[in-house]
């Protein structure tokens, strides 16, 4: 849940490409763990994407078609990246979450 709205940003758009949210009291609903899992898949589709870039662009005879194809794949994998990083960042307990409203936190001290 974000502290702004109490929706969850998924990791997948409406088929007209618009965002979707999850409206939930639970991190640990069916659909939140999907969610997940997606998330966790689309880092990891990143990832090995990045180890092929690697190997492409080490690669003396590249065809441009293959930078381009290599490029458009790439933006994908960062604009899923950037995505999963919002929602997540979306879901972090603020300072006052974690403290709860009537407890005040001395500078320096950690909460667990």
């Amino acid at each position: 849940m974000t502290a702004t709205n109490g929706l969850r940003l998924l990791p997948w758009s409406s088929p007209d490409g618009k965002p979707c949210f999850l409206s939930t009291d639970s991190g640990s609903s069916r659909l939140s763990r999907r969610a997940d899992e997606i998330e966790d898949l689309q880092l990891s589709m990143g990832a090995e994407l990045l180890g092929h870039a690697n190997a492409l662009l080490n690669e003396r005879k590249t065809d441009v078609r293959e930078v381009r194809f290599l490029a458009e794949r790439l933006c994908e994998a960062l604009r899923d990246a950037l995505r999963v990083a919002g929602s997540r960042g979306e879901r972090l307990p603020t300072h006052d979450d974690e403290a709860g409203a009537d407890q005040p936190v001395a500078p320096g001290v950690a909460h667990s």
